[in-house]
């Protein structure tokens, strides 16, 4: 009898205490939930085991990174319902998790059991990070949290970023294509910083090389590009060389805090702050402060997450942990601004690009989605369900205001307090 689907939505319903908001289509061939609702598909009874053996995100991210959880259909409306039904919004403080009903957990746990029968745990999906040396944060431990992002294929991001190769958000127009909002950004940076013929830039974290050709092609800068990523140094100095900018440009396998050729006239760091974590923010703060002349400029973007009310309660996505970012870290703007300014930065100023990084997420998914074969061959089944299941998560997480995307200008005073900016400090939004 083909039961499973509506055995799976009265489960779900009697767990939660509220109607399931999306339909499920099971392994059998039954579905169950509201019609025309965005589809859940359980395509292995393998999923439930995952459940069972790893309660909560884990267990949903293995089943879905291993092909046993998918969508039918509209992904975005998918994920809207069920981050609605898995979590509650609290004012002030982003969202909670929904309380199970407790009188329901133990016969919950044999149905699912009878559902999904007495196996040992699946192995979880080859694509998750398991194995990390080191203390947190460490240079070895960084230098493999890198490697497990970025290191899956230069072919891979070129399939999902496009020409640009630019893994930050955009700065849109009105219909504006992602590589002329890509190319906008960098020159927003690069204006912001007011570049000009000669200065120094040092571009931390500086991926595939974009904002370093960019500043040296269009504004005259001479740039050190440094990322620990093995692969993006290659294809980096591969663009640095085909486009005649050796000279003008040099790019690096250094970790930031080796750097010891300062100072700088202007340092960049676009998208990187993320990897630094919350213990190491205050160094890497004192870092840059130190590689910057007086007068120099800093522009620093960074993703940001609304702050707890208690922020002993933040915890990292465990998703996004294992599978994307291994110890990546968000922190609240504001903790970000006073890292900042105690290193003897000032902050002159703060533009906010959430709606922007929303878009160009769309954008990458939209890219992954047209091109699915081929990334499936670049990398694993596994790999683009990762980077799917987690750009259209983060665009409607951009969209809801849940993290928001900011970028910093700072400026490092004379001795006399100069910052050496104009009155009007937001010449460059022309």
């Amino acid at each position: 009898m083909a039961d499973a689907a509506p055995r799976l939505t009265a489960l779900a319903e009697d767990l939660l205490g509220v109607p399931l908001p999306v339909r499920i289509r099971a392994w059998d061939g039954s579905e169950a939930g509201p019609p025309g609702a965005p589809v859940l598909v359980v395509r292995h009874r393998r999923a439930l085991r995952r459940l069972l053996w790893k309660p909560g995100e884990i267990g949903l991210a293995r089943a879905w990174v291993a092909g046993e959880l998918d969508a039918d259909g509209d992904l975005y409306g998918l994920l809207e319902r069920i981050a609605g039904l898995l979590w509650e919004r609290e004012a002030g403080d982003g969202r909670r998790g929904r309380p199970l009903r407790d009188p329901g957990l133990r016969a919950a746990a044999r149905e699912l059991l009878r559902l999904g029968g007495a196996l040992p745990p699946p192995p979880p999906p080859a694509e998750e990070m398991r194995r990390r040396t080191g203390a947190s944060h460490s240079r070895r431990r960084d230098r493999q949290a890198v490697s497990h992002h970025y290191d899956v294929g230069n072919d891979f991001y070129e399939l999902v970023l496009g020409p640009s190769m630019v893994y930050s958000c955009a700065y849109f127009t009105e219909g504006a294509t992602l590589e002329r909002a890509q190319t906008d950004k960098l020159d927003l940076v690069a204006r912001k910083l007011a570049l000009k013929e000669g200065d120094r830039l040092l571009d931390v974290g500086c991926g595939w090389g974009s904002m370093a050709l960019h500043a040296a092609r269009a504004h005259g800068a001479v740039v050190v590009g440094v990322t620990l990523s093995a692969e993006q140094a290659a294809y980096a100095r591969k663009r640095v060389a085909e486009e005649g900018l050796a000279d003008r440009i040099e790019i690096r396998v250094q970790d930031y805090r080796d750097v010891r050729d300062g100072p700088y006239d202007a340092i960049s760091s676009i998208g990187m702050a993320e990897h630094v974590g919350a213990d190491r923010y205050q160094e890497y703060a004192d870092d840059l402060y130190a590689l910057l002349r007086p007068g120099g400029r800093l522009l620093n973007h960074q993703i940001a997450r609304r702050p707890e009310r208690d922020e002993s309660a933040y915890r990292i996505d465990p998703f996004i942990d294992a599978y994307v970012f291994p110890d990546g870290e968000l922190a609240p703007l504001g903790r970000t601004t006073a890292a900042l300014e105690r290193a003897g930065l000032e902050v002159r100023d703060v533009q906010a690009l959430r709606e922007h990084y929303a878009l160009t997420l769309r954008h990458w998914v939209a890219a992954l989605e047209a091109n699915w074969a081929e990334a499936v061959r670049l990398t694993s089944p596994g790999r683009a369900r990762v980077w799917r299941l987690y750009m259209a998560a983060s665009a409607l997480s951009f969209e809801r205001g849940g993290i928001g995307v900011n970028q910093i200008l700072a400026v490092r005073p004379d001795a006399g307090g100069r910052s050496g900016l104009p009155l009007r400090t937001r010449s460059w939004s022309g």
